[in-house]
């Protein structure tokens, strides 16, 4: 397919005249003309395509140019009273920004991983986001593409087109945006179409067999009433992991390649001068093998390395804790993945009476299937099947409506927003050939002190059920139905009290209503479990010192996915909230360059259920080693809502003629009810974490120092720590195994995260130019685990890109040579203990971990009239 692509694009190019990045103004494309006319924001002449002048006009830009819609109006960025963090078209481009991981090297205190899926891809501000690994929970980070809200991080991960802009706005959003966003924003403008014809094309290709293409063209059907515009990508790339896959079935023997496209069109509708329409639909397809992990820790205690012996010991490998950048993986099972994401929405903005009215309707399908090797070696342990079993599914339909107007002092808007999301989520868990006997090896190690292949049989009090056997592709199969329907209604005024003070107020009531449904079975009835737990029961009657000894054994034998208790076990869990949120900006302008304010916003986030089998600890009071409650499902899985109190102080200012803006803000954010998600190497559990604080200094500055260099940047400096009482640090111990104190820094929450980037444009020869763009960030030290194990550490390390572009003045067109991660740095995204290799203690299990991409080079042709 992508071989007819480049072909398509190539054609493109030929016959039709090319829509340029000089067509869209410097203030971020022209508002779309049902917008009051209070709210349209100062902006150039519209430019004729390709012209040398236009080129220049852009580049000698000002701080006038920075346009932002932070509260669903055109400003300009100095003066909004919001931490805002932009991104233009150019820079984008520059950095090789095709989705949000990509974009967190531009701004600072955004942090973006991902870890056994790109599903699971996790946005965080300022230290505070929502693990992405249970759909249950939703992102404290929100998303929208063009208006329309995204479910969850990783539902808003992919290829994002032609981009007009990016926003990070920072600090609780929710008022306007969406719903949750209790950290923070990521708003993305994309391009709408234009009246005037035009298209582009590019083609690229790098290391790693990466090689892709896009293009678009846009212009009018009917002059002045009726625009289109179409964008086409495709792009692939083999794998930077080599696989080891044993025995199989896995037959791949590479990891993370990518296979995708991406169609966008859209239509601009303007039937009246005072109505516009715009129209969009979009679908994407990716296909990858995705994500594996590789082995950083083994494992310690009682003996050293001995999970990797018994691992051995059954013919396989988990790899080499030493040389993890090798990247050489291990996994005898596939991860193959398949995500489908497509969506339509329409937008109308209409001025009507004194105001503009906005309504935004939308509904989006995403779907993602595949599964993964949970062990990650080359012993068949236990696996989740890569087909229909493993995967989510987000229907969501939702409508906002805004209305926005002046009235003397007053600049006043008032909306509403719906949105019904279904959730469909399956998932399976199943035990290899070799998960009997290498549950022989590890207890018969810990118990009598020596590896026995045949202890499940012989050992303890086995022998009196008959021994204890876990069939091969025996385990859960589990299915949850969750609908969600989210009403809001809210107010965002700004009150100019005086010629220079502005008083801010905006207000939000959230009903929240879902229902979940869940349907469990298991292959094999849960007959492993049923007979170990039979057996500890012996135990505990003969010998109860030693059943309390051995309650780790006892929890493991029977873990929630192995459990009898869910043979055909069905819940229905409800649960309706109701809540009011808000801010109060009051902004003081001493003249046209320098803007103080000082602000209050309370975040929500509303609650749910964890979609995971939920039952006792064993050992823990009322889970005794062989009860009945070992194996007793916990139907109530419900967790309570996120809340966030947040202050800032800040200035915005202006120097140098418009040239630079530096603004600086203080904040405290204080959060109730953190969601908080953990995987302890045997299940995921999730929290409510009574309090974390968040506080510190953002800066944020642009400068365009001449005609030819432009800088961009900013510091943020992000205490974010836990905020307990010795009883809830005991409590949190107890059930996910933490590892901090009582006002530990939270995970991955860099103290320090530092962004810049540079562009030098050369004019050369009589009409040409070289552009060098060069971008980098720093991040300080940081934990990457949920439960703070010392051993997921990461060290402070430094991300950098960087291309160079040779063409005309006019932009007509540009080859590149570019560079990501720069330095070939080495880091992890998120490490984690492996599955059934930590046992007996987190602390000193082997851990695994998800690695940042390699060092990536290629070249781009690109071509543009």
């Amino acid at each position: 397919m992508l071989k007819s692509t480049l072909l398509s694009a190539a054609a493109l190019v030929v016959a039709t005249p090319v829509f340029g990045q000089s067509v869209a103004s410097p203030a971020g494309g022209p508002a779309l003309s049902g917008t009051a006319a209070s709210d349209r924001a100062p902006q150039a002449p519209p430019l004729a395509a390709g012209r040398p002048a236009d080129a220049a006009r852009l580049a000698a830009g000002t701080v006038d140019d920075i346009i932002v819609t932070a509260q669903r109006r055109n400003q300009n960025l100095q003066d909004v009273p919001i931490v805002v963090t932009t991104v233009d078209r150019q820079l984008l481009q520059d950095q090789g920004v095709k989705d949000i991981k990509d974009l967190a090297v531009l701004a600072p205190g955004l942090l973006v991983t991902s870890t056994s899926s790109e599903a699971s891809t996790t946005a965080r501000i300022r230290g505070i986001g929502t693990v992405g690994d249970n759909p249950g929970l939703e992102a404290s980070v929100g998303i929208e593409i063009d208006g329309v809200y995204r479910p969850r991080n990783g539902v808003g991960f992919g290829d994002l087109g032609d981009v007009e802009r990016i926003e990070v706005l920072k600090g609780p959003q929710g008022t306007l945006f969406g719903k949750s966003a209790t950290a923070g924003v990521i708003n993305i403008v994309t391009a709408t179409p234009q009246f005037t014809l035009g298209g582009g094309a590019v083609l690229e290709g790098g290391n790693h067999g990466a090689i892709g293409g896009s293009a678009e063209i846009t212009g009018p059907i009917i002059p002045d009433r009726l625009a289109a515009s179409i964008y086409f990508a495709d792009r692939e790339r083999d794998g930077y992991f080599n696989v080891n896959t044993g025995r199989g079935p896995r037959t791949d023997t590479y990891d993370t390649n990518r296979n995708f496209y991406t169609i966008r069109t859209q239509l601009l509708f303007k039937p009246t001068d005072a109505l516009t329409l715009r129209l969009i639909g979009d679908v994407s397809r990716r296909r990858e093998d995705c994500c594996i992990a590789v082995i950083t820790r083994a494992s310690q205690a009682p003996a050293a390395n001995l999970a990797q012996n018994l691992v051995a010991a059954l013919g396989g490998s988990d790899g080499d804790p030493a040389t993890p950048y090798a990247r050489n993986a291990y996994a005898n099972r596939p991860d193959r993945q398949v995500t489908r994401d497509q969506g339509v929405s329409l937008q109308a903005d209409w001025d009507l009476g004194p105001g503009a009215l906005t309504s935004i309707t939308a509904y989006r399908d995403w779907k993602q299937t595949g599964g993964f090797d949970s062990d990650f070696s080359t012993t068949d342990i236990d696996y989740l099947p890569d087909d229909d079993s493993n995967s989510s599914q987000f229907r969501t339909f939702s409508q906002e409506l805004r209305y926005t107007g002046t009235s003397g002092r007053l600049d006043y808007l008032v909306g509403g927003f719906y949105s019904n999301e279904k959730l469909r989520q399956n998932t399976s868990v199943l035990v290899g050939s070799q998960f009997t006997p290498y549950l022989s090896l590890l207890f018969s190690s810990l118990v009598e002190g020596r590896p026995d292949p045949t202890f499940l049989r012989t050992g303890l009090t086995f022998p009196f059920v008959n021994g204890v056997n876990y069939a091969a592709g025996t385990g859960s199969v589990d299915r949850y139905r969750q609908n969600d329907d989210t009403y809001a209604l809210f107010t965002n005024d700004t009150l100019h009290l005086t010629g220079h003070l502005d008083l801010n107020l905006g207000l939000r009531y959230t009903i929240d209503a879902k229902q979940l449904n869940t349907h469990s079975t298991n292959i094999g009835g849960g007959a492993g479990c049923g007979a170990a737990n039979a057996a500890f029961a012996i135990l505990a009657r003969v010998n109860p010192a030693a059943a309390q000894a051995l309650d780790v054994a006892n929890g493991t034998l029977c873990l929630p996915f192995l459990s009898p208790g869910y043979n055909a076990f069905d819940d229905l869990q409800r649960s309706t909230e109701h809540n009011l949120s808000g801010t109060a900006k009051l902004a003081y302008r001493f003249d046209r360059d320098l803007l103080v304010y000082a602000s209050y916003a309370r975040g929500y986030k509303a609650g749910g259920f964890n979609l995971d089998r939920v039952e006792c600890t064993v050992g823990l009071p009322g889970c005794a080693p062989g009860s009945a409650a070992v194996n007793m499902p916990i139907a109530n899985t419900a967790f309570g809502k996120e809340t966030d109190n947040a202050f800032e102080i800040g200035e915005k200012a202006t120097l140098f003629d418009r040239k630079m803006l530096f603004n600086v803000t203080a904040f405290y954010q204080r959060y109730s009810g953190f969601q908080l998600n953990t995987f302890n190497g045997l299940v995921f559990v999730v929290d409510s974490i009574p309090h974390i604080v968040s506080k510190g200094i953002d800066t944020d500055f642009v400068w365009f120092a001449t005609p030819k260099i432009r800088f961009q940047g900013g510091v943020t400096i992000a205490d974010t720590r836990y905020d307990l009482t010795k009883a809830q640090l005991a409590d949190l111990v107890l059930r996910t195994s933490f590892q901090g104190y009582e006002t530990a820094r939270l995970s991955l929450a860099p103290l320090v995260s530092v962004s810049l980037a540079g562009t030098y444009t050369v004019p050369v020869f009589a009409n040409d130019k070289f552009r060098l763009n060069i971008g980098g960030k720093y991040s300080s030290g940081y934990n990457t685990g949920s439960d703070l194990d010392p051993g997921k550490r990461q060290g402070g390390y430094v991300l950098a890109n960087a291309r160079l572009a040779f063409g005309p003045r006019n932009d007509r067109w540009s080859i590149e040579a570019w560079v990501e991660n720069l330095l070939d740095t080495d880091y992890q995204q998120v490490a984690f203990d492996s599955g059934f290799q930590n046992v007996p203690s987190n602390a000193t299990g082997t851990l695994d971990a998800y690695l940042g991409a390699p060092r990536t080079f290629g070249g781009t042709l690109r071509v543009t009239y």
